[in-house]
């Protein structure tokens, strides 16, 4: 669906506008229409096409969607794919894709399967003049900036859940809790990662170097996005080792509760098989065995059994096996 479409000149809004209208703002010097869709279906898109003269395989990519983030050239424009990744509920996270057409006198974004809109985004362009009198490329820096400051939210998030789950990786008994957030952290990570990582090498080639004729007065702005991708990255590198650190030391207090509890066990065993023994000895049958006809030999056969057992439980204790 429809959400804006806006003409522009010299930074200035000119006025809300038909899709009908938009070739006849696109002559206008010093002029550019900034339009805004939803989940766009075929149709519209096939009307964006022929309104901006769009290539043919960008138009199927943003109608399709499940893209890998990326900007490409097409002519005098520029195609770009970025993730959007949104916090739901506090802790789930919803990914969509905006897709921005960006030419010398348009800007064309398509969202998909994204909650939250760009309305922020054209408030604040028009409120700095000057600035969107740069055109479209400054309106495409703007976009790509807003998606990647959503970032840093979902960053802070995952770090204040590892630093809760760090808490308790010695808490005894909270093991298996402990190593399914852990996976849950590291999931929500790798989503983050998806998003970030394409973005950063593509974003690369908008500042330094050869650089789309589109963007030559914008370099600046996409560094700045680039800088913030890069602290992104390494905050996500940080987190993922952190995870990984976590989840061998919950491991290994597993291994650890374990053995306690093997080196209890077998110390008990062993107890026991005191008992065993001596009844087992004992309680052969044969006719001529010493102490069999003596009165205290009974009494005297649970003494020596129990005391070699109290022997026992002392060492095992000593040990700290019990």
């Amino acid at each position: 669906m429809l959400i804006n479409c806006v003409a522009y000149q010299e930074g200035k809004k000119l006025s809300d506008i038909s899709v009908e209208a938009i070739s006849d703002y696109l002559d206008k010097p010093g002029c550019f229409v900034w339009v805004a869709l939803r989940d766009a279906t075929d149709a519209e898109m096939a009307q964006m096409k022929d309104e901006f003269d769009l290539h043919e395989l960008a138009v199927e990519d943003a109608a399709r969607g499940h893209q890998r983030p990326k900007i490409e050239e097409y002519g005098d424009c520029l195609f770009t794919v970025v993730h959007t990744v949104d916090l739901v509920e506090g802790e789930r996270l919803a990914t969509g894709e905006l897709a921005i057409f960006a030419g010398k006198n348009y800007v064309l974004s398509v969202r998909r399967d994204s909650a939250k809109g760009f309305l922020g985004v054209r408030a604040r362009a028009e409120r700095e003049p000057h600035l969107l009198k740069m055109g479209s490329a400054f309106v495409m820096y703007a976009l790509m900036d807003a998606v990647v400051d959503r970032y840093f939210p979902i960053v802070d998030m995952l770090e204040s859940e590892l630093e809760t789950v760090e808490d308790r990786i010695f808490t005894h008994g909270a093991q298996r809790e402990n190593v399914e957030r852990l996976y849950q952290l590291k999931r929500k990570g790798l989503v983050l990662r998806h998003a970030v990582f394409p973005l950063l090498e593509a974003i690369g080639r908008l500042h330094g170097g050869r650089v789309p004729p589109l963007i030559v007065g914008t370099q600046d702005y996409f560094r700045d996005v680039h800088d913030h991708l890069i602290r992104i990255g390494g905050r996500l590198d940080a987190i993922r080792d952190t995870i990984s650190t976590a989840i061998q030391v919950n491991l290994s207090m597993v291994s650890i509760d374990e053995s306690e509890v093997n080196k209890r066990l077998a110390a008990w065993a062993a107890i026991f098989a005191v008992f065993t023994a001596f009844a087992g000895v004992w309680g052969m049958n044969f006719k001529y065995m010493p102490e069999l006809e003596w009165k205290w030999g009974y009494p005297m056969a649970l003494a020596i059994m129990t005391g070699v057992c109290a022997y026992l439980y002392r060492l095992f204790k000593k040990a700290g096996w019990l």
